[in-house]
């Protein structure tokens, strides 16, 4: 990508009503751009990104049975008054419209009974169970208040999985390996040290629920974790019953703010219930479907990378989910793009910046935009190539040839 053919350029300075950090460094990187208070549209360098987090969850997931599908955002009234939550003094946060016959639909808040009532059509006998089907949709919420920036919106874009199990020992099983891949989707995309398991209400399913806390100050969640086993307690259900059966010493937690960037927890046969999902076992007995759901917001899980990697200068990638991996910085009096063309041909995702700028606002705004590699080209420089890694201070001094096996992992 050559940054004179994008359509977006960055800002010196954010939406003055916008006060949350990933949101403000989001918008002035040129990523995402403000409709409205809870409402975004992702920019090319944005959608980059979110198409990189969707391909590490669709790995995780597919790697432990996920079957992926597409789900419809409308939704139907008589499948939700089945489970009772089409009644708003139930759910309070529907987008609700009408078709021009005057029938009334429901814009996808969740997902339980939409999938429950496809998978009735689906399942008959254990040797259909267990299944996993997910799909990557948007999620709408009428929220009274919409805060935190892409942390919580009216519209956003999220993976659901739901898990149908012939019983709770297979549920159980499934449960562990979610656990799992959760686990490995935070670490790859970057805040794997820094987001904790976390136990929370499991309502009126289980005993508890888990989910994946990620701290940072802006967080709206109070977490107590434990350092040492690398755990931690929600505050709703931070009492002294559910610290001794987790076998957690109040004086071994320390408090932290954090946000929820994933959560999975059992469904029992709360929605298999009322849509009749059973199956019959080798016996021929009738016996109703144990479900489980698992979600990851994807807009929120790229906000806090944001929001907990960023420095005053701008954006932090992680190499896992940068829109690129280098950064290419022109500032000689007569560019070319050679060694553009050099990166591209092997394989290296680069954005070239060869736009006739001053050299200061091309160096702030690769350091805005947060690409993992920096390379800078200067006449004072002669043959010679500028590398920084986006984290560190570090500056060195390479030929061409030798920053692309860098990049391509090859030096030595």
């Amino acid at each position: 990508m050559k940054q004179s053919q994008l359509f977006t350029h960055t800002l010196k300075e954010s939406p003055k009503d916008e006060v949350s950090l990933n949101a403000q460094l989001l918008i002035r990187g040129a990523y995402i751009y403000k409709e409205m208070a809870g409402v975004y549209s992702y920019l090319p360098l944005g959608l980059r990104v979110i198409n990189k987090i969707e391909n590490i969850i669709r790995e995780e997931m597919d790697a432990i049975g996920g079957l992926e599908m597409k789900t419809s955002i409308f939704q139907n009234k008589d499948v939700w008054e089945k489970s009772g939550r089409w009644d708003d003094n139930v759910v309070n946060n529907w987008f609700k419209t009408k078709l021009k016959n005057g029938a009334e639909l429901g814009l996808s808040f969740t997902n339980e009974e939409a999938y429950a009532n496809i998978l009735k059509q689906y399942i008959n006998s254990y040797k259909d169970l267990p299944v996993y089907p997910y799909d990557f949709k948007t999620i709408f919420r009428n929220e009274a208040r919409s805060k935190s920036g892409i942390f919580r919106g009216r519209e956003f874009y999220w993976k659901a999985l739901y898990s149908f199990s012939k019983d709770e020992k297979e549920h159980q099983e499934f449960y562990e390996k979610a656990k799992k891949a959760y686990q490995n989707i935070f670490q790859r995309a970057g805040i794997g040290n820094l987001t904790y398991l976390t136990f929370a209400s499991g309502g009126s399913f289980s005993k508890f629920s888990h989910e994946f806390q990620t701290l940072t100050e802006a967080g709206e969640d109070t977490i107590y974790i434990d350092e040492k086993k690398n755990i931690a307690v929600n505050k709703e259900v931070y009492t002294d019953e559910v610290l001794k059966e987790l076998n957690l010493n109040k004086k071994d937690l320390v408090e932290k703010k954090a946000v929820e960037v994933g959560n999975i927890f059992s469904l029992g046969t709360k929605f298999s219930d009322p849509f009749n999902l059973k199956y019959k076992d080798k016996d021929g007995q009738e016996n109703l479907v144990i479900m489980g759901s698992y979600g990851i917001g994807l807009g929120r899980l790229m906000g806090t990378i944001v929001e907990v990697l960023a420095d005053d200068r701008g954006i932090i990638w992680p190499e896992s989910v940068a829109p690129y991996k280098v950064h290419l910085v022109d500032l000689r009096s007569k560019m070319d793009d050679k060694l553009y063309q050099i990166l591209q041909n092997s394989e290296i995702e680069v954005i070239y910046d060869d736009r006739e700028i001053s050299p200061g606002m091309k160096l702030k705004d690769a350091d805005l935009m947060g690409m993992p590699y920096r390379l800078v080209l200067s006449d004072k420089l002669g043959d010679k190539v500028e590398l920084k890694r986006r984290d560190s201070e570090d500056i060195s001094l390479y030929s061409e040839k030798e920053v692309v096996e860098i990049l391509k992992g090859n030096y030595k």
